[in-house]
This record gives structure tokens, C-alpha cells and sequence, in this order.
């Protein structure tokens, strides 16, 4: 099967053909599948800690469980670089078939591997490197998928074809969500934790065997086989894409001007938004993960609606847009959402006066991204369990060498130093967080069992006034999601020439995406611990938004038009903006 693209001149409003609607379902299908396996580890991170590292304590295992899972967002952008290359100079087709079983496999291979009571440490090394071939596999995957849909897109639509790819993130962790709140349902806590939560990993099995079946039948990208034919086709495409400040600039541009705030906004709607429901404003997690799944529901449409946009009056308006909108609105929507989730927890802000007096140069900075860093002062173990606990505080200076305490009205709570503690160290926090806690539930604050929000006790709950006015405000950060990311293909793809195009825009991609966004929950975490307040971090994606935002409107250009069927960058020369208006 092999399209022609349309010429500039015969550029109409066309149906879709069986044949493009083909290469659509089976590449959007085949990443669906990538993004659902690479997000249940993400979902299951406690059991499969509890399954694979049982040798450790319970914080030592949650530790290692996380440390596995921000692997897979380190290594993407080496994905990138190992299969960008790899679909420059082979073709884009077989290159995301390759993709595709690496993370099949590896996803399925989870779904049986022994535990650590069966086979001790080796089941932990082994799970670490299929969650490491996972983070490979997808950072070859997006850009396969991208690239090939765009260059079977008829010129002036491709905003359109390719929001079919931004939809399948959103889908990915939509599915997965799904099938773990099904099989948790139907097997009961006790079984799931045993042994169902096996069975999402094994389902991937069928997933992988119709993705493989779908896209064998596929034919390459006429965009490849026209270079090809032409003997143009890169055959360094990490030199040329990189070792080249002509081509190398534009992928520069493209992270600050485009991926970075693009990669915040998504992160923050979608994944912050329910670590921020479920941690910080203490709502169950049965319930937070539906009210997620409704507004994803609700707001999944948005990515195809904003990529048709797109071809009208261009990629930048749009994913800017989302960008400033995000930056003027997300304090007062995340406080809009504090205030229908947990009430009681809004009024202990106003109302309760806390405070940690610490000698300043006993705090750190607690940005911990993979679980390793060790806390151990008396102001960081302080300042963390207020964190955790969601609770408003100022900082006051004591003297040097003094041990912290946390001031609650007129009460003060001694803090703990695990260093001098010693062995004792776990008995006087444990006592410590114990006092906290009986402080805090005194003067209003709401302990971390008390019910906020109902607890739902199936999907339709959502038409309760409180549950319904919460799923509006998430599906608002949606939509803000698929503002940046519904266009985002479209634009990456136009930005670099054929023959680079996979390695070009995978590498930003890919590091906006992996890092910028991946690490952004720990980020906003510190950032909050280090303030002592719940909403300070929103400044990370804040101030990176803002920055794309600049960057993009002053040097990226618009390129809904550009001919993407060039083989050379100077055939189709980046031209610099025609406005700085967005």
C-alpha cells in the first residue's frame, strides 16, 4: 500500500481514503499499546515493589520500585537516538515493528517473571532491564509513528492525521487505569495483590500479537521511499542531525520553543493532577483514578479537534495558547479543585497557623527524582512530613546546630536527627510523625483516613454535585493537554527535512517529554517542601510554559504550509517568522 501526496496546488478538503484511515488505526493502535505498558508499571509501582524487591524493607522497596520506573524516562531519549537513526537510514515501517515487540515482550515477560521470594535479588535485575528496554523501545516508538502518519498525510491536513497519534497517550493510561480498577474489582484486594496483578502485563500479549498483525500489512512512507529511490537518504543521521549547527539549532528551538512547555502542561494535567487529588488532597485512590478516567473521557477529543485547528491557522498559535493559558490559570484551578476535593484541608490553610523553626543550614532542597537521596536532618525529616501531609507552614531561623521542631498554634513538635538517633532513628520518627499527626487532627486539620470527597462506589457517581464539579475542573487541565500536544506531531514533524526527520525530532521529543515532564512530580514536590505551601511548585511548570511560550513565539516558525516531501534542508529552507504574535 503506497500513497501519493497531494500536491500544493490540488490541496482540497478530501474524506479520508480506507487507505489512510488504515495507516492511522494501525499506527495510533500499535502506540496506544506502547504508551498502556509503559504506564501500568507506573500504576503498580507498590505491588511490583512489594513483589520484586520483598528482600528490602517497605521504604527501601518503594525506593527501588521508583528507581525502576524513572529508568524508562531516562533512557528515552538513547531510544531516540538508537531507533531515530535506525528509521533514517532503514525505513520508518520496520522500525516501529522493531519498537513495538521490544516492548511487547518486555511488558509480557514482566506478567511472568518470578518474584524475589522465587528467585532472590536476580528477579529485581532482571525486571530493571525490561523496564529499561521499555524506555528504549518508546523512545524509537513516538517518532516512527509521527513521522510515518505525517508523511502519508495529504499537504494542509496533517495536523489533523497526526492528532490521532497525541490521542493515544491519553488512551494508553485511559486503558490502563481501566483494566486495573476491572481486575482489582473483580478478584478482590486480596487476590489482586497475590497474584492479579499479573494479569494487565499478560493481557498485553493479545495487544501486541493485533498491533504486529496490523502493522505488517502496512507499506513504507512514500516520503522514505521517495529519498530512497533518489539515493538522498541520510546515511549518518546522528552527524548530520546533530554534528550540524544548521539542523542541530532547529532541534534546540523545537525542545525550548515547543517540547518543554508542551511536556509540563501534559504532565500537569494528566499525571501531577492525580498525584495531586490522591497525595495531597488525600482523596482514596479508587476514587481519584475514576474521577481521572472521566475527565480523560471527556477531554480525549480535544487532541483531534485542536490538530484539525492546527491546519487552519497554524501549530503555533495553538500549542502557545495552551501555554499561556496554562500559566494564568493553574493556581487558581488547582486551588478551585483543593477546594471541592478536600474543604477541611483549605480551611487548615487559612485558619492554622504551623511553623518549622530549624537552623536554615540544616534544610536541603529535597528533589529526589528516583527515590535514592536520604534525608536525614532533623529540618528534612520536618519539613517532609509536613509535606506529605499537605500542610501549610512558614520556616523560622533558630540557632545554629539546634534541633528542628514544627510549631502548631502553641504547641511544638520535636523533629528528629536519624544521624545522631542512630539505631533508635526509625522508633523516634515513627513517634515523631505520631505527634505530628495528633497535633495537626487538634487544630483542624484533617488526618489522611478522614473521607474528603465520597468515596465513589461505581463510575456513575460522578453525577453527585461535588464529584461532577471536580471531574469539569480536571477535564479543564485536559483540555489545556491537548491545546499543546494535540499539534505537537504536526509541528515536530514540518520542522526537520525527510532525511533526518525520525532522529531530528525524536531527541526533543523525547527529552522535553522524558525530562522535563517525567521528573516534574519530584520537582513540585521539593519545590512545596521548600516552601510550605501545596501550590508553590506549580512555578516549575509555571516558568517553564512561560519560557516556550517566549522562545516559541519569537524564533520557532509557523509550518502548517511547508512541503515536507524534501530531501534537503536547503530545498525547503526554515523561514523565520513572519510575526511574533501567537
Amino acid at each position: 500500500m503506497t500513497l501519493t501526496p497531494i500536491p500544493h496546488s490540488d490541496l482540497e478538503l478530501r474524506p479520508m481514503t480506507k487507505a489512510e484511515r488504515k495507516v492511522i488505526v494501525a499506527s495510533s493502535l500499535g502506540t496506544v499499546f506502547e504508551w498502556y505498558d509503559f504506564y501500568l508499571y507506573g500504576s503498580l509501582a507498590a505491588v511490583i515493589g512489594a513483589k520484586f524487591f520483598s528482600q528490602f524493607d517497605e521504604t527501601t522497596r518503594t525506593i527501588f520500585a521508583l528507581l525502576a520506573f524513572a529508568a524508562g524516562f531516562l533512557v528515552r531519549p538513547f531510544g531516540a537516538l538508537v531507533f531515530g537513526r535506525i528509521g533514517d537510514m532503514v525505513g520508518r515501517k520496520y522500525t516501529f515493528l522493531i519498537t513495538i515487540i521490544i516492548m511487547g515482550s518486555s511488558t509480557f515477560l514482566v506478567g511472568v517473571l518470578p518474584g524475589s521470594e522465587s528467585i532472590g535479588l536476580t528477579a529485581a535485575v532482571i525486571l530493571i532491564v525490561l523496564r529499561l528496554l521499555q524506555g528504549l523501545a518508546l523512545g524509537g516508538e513516538y517518532g516512527g509513528a509521527a513521522t510515518y502518519v505525517a508523511e502519508h498525510a495529504p499537504h494542509g491536513r496533517r495536523g489533523f492525521y497526526t492528532s490521532w497519534i497525541q490521542t493515544t497517550a491519553t488512551m494508553g493510561l485511559f486503558l490502563s487505569l481501566l483494566i486495573i480498577l476491572f481486575t482489582q474489582t473483580a478478584l478482590g484486594p486480596k487476590d489482586f495483590a497475590d497474584w492479579g496483578w499479573r494479569v494487565p502485563f499478560l493481557l498485553s500479549s493479545v495487544l501486541l500479537g493485533v498491533s504486529v498483525w496490523i502493522r505488517l500489512q502496512l507499506s513504507e512512507s512514500p516520503a522514505f521511499l521517495k529519498i530512497k529511490e533518489e539515493g538522498t537518504h541520510s546515511k549518518a543521521p546522528l552527524s548530520e542531525a546533530f554534528g550540524r549547527w544548521g539542523n542541530a539549532k532547529w532541534a534546540v528551538l523545537a525542545l525550548f520553543g515547543l517540547v518543554a512547555g508542551q511536556a509540563v502542561v501534559w504532565y500537569s494535567g494528566q499525571f501531577y493532577a492525580l498525584f495531586f487529588i490522591t497525595s495531597t488532597l488525600k482523596v482514596d485512590a479508587y476514587t481519584g483514578n475514576l474521577l481521572v478516567a472521566w475527565s480523560l473521557a471527556l477531554g480525549t477529543g480535544g487532541f483531534v479537534l485542536f490538530g484539525w485547528l492546527s491546519d487552519k491557522i497554524g501549530r503555533k498559535p495553538i500549542i502557545l495558547g495552551g501555554c499561556l493559558l496554562a500559566a494564568i490559570t493553574y493556581f487558581p484551578a488547582f486551588r478551585m479543585i483543593a477546594e471541592q476535593a478536600n474543604p477541611a484541608l483549605t480551611r487548615a490553610h487559612e485558619t492554622v497557623k504551623v511553623a518549622v523553626v530549624a537552623d536554615p543550614n540544616d534544610c536541603s532542597f529535597q528533589f529526589n527524582p528516583t527515590g535514592l537521596s536520604q534525608f536525614t536532618n532533623s529540618c528534612d525529616v520536618a519539613k517532609a512530613a509536613l509535606a506529605r501531609a499537605s500542610v501549610s507552614y512558614t520556616q523560622e531561623a533558630a540557632m545554629p546546630g539546634a534541633v528542628a521542631s514544627v510549631r502548631i498554634a502553641d504547641k511544638a513538635v520535636a523533629s528528629v536527627d536519624v544521624k545522631q538517633a542512630g539505631g533508635q532513628a526509625a522508633a523516634q520518627v515513627a513517634a515523631f510523625n505520631k505527634a505530628l499527626t495528633e497535633a495537626l487532627t487538634a487544630v483542624g486539620y484533617p488526618a489522611a483516613a478522614n473521607p474528603t470527597v465520597a468515596k465513589m462506589a461505581h463510575p456513575f457517581d460522578v453525577f453527585r454535585a461535588q464529584t461532577g464539579t471536580l471531574v469539569l475542573l480536571l477535564t479543564y487541565l485536559v483540555v489545556l493537554v491537548t491545546m499543546v500536544y494535540g499539534p505537537i506531531a504536526a509541528a515536530l514533524v514540518e520542522l526537520f527535512p525527510t532525511r533526518v526527520r525520525y532522529t531530528s525530532m525524536s531527541l526533543p521529543y523525547h527529552i522535553g517529554n522524558g525530562w522535563f515532564g517525567g521528573f516534574l512530580p519530584a520537582t513540585v514536590f521539593a519545590m512545596n517542601a521548600q516552601a510550605g505551601n501545596i501550590y508553590y511548585g506549580l512555578w516549575y511548570p509555571i516558568g517553564v510554559a512561560v519560557m516556550t511560550l517566549v522562545i516559541g513565539v519569537l524564533f520557532v516558525p509557523e509550518t502548517k504550509d511547508r512541503d515536507i516531501f524534501s530531501s534537503d534542508p536547503e530545498e525547503a529552507p526554515v523561514p523565520r517568522p513572519a510575526s511574533a504574535t501567537i
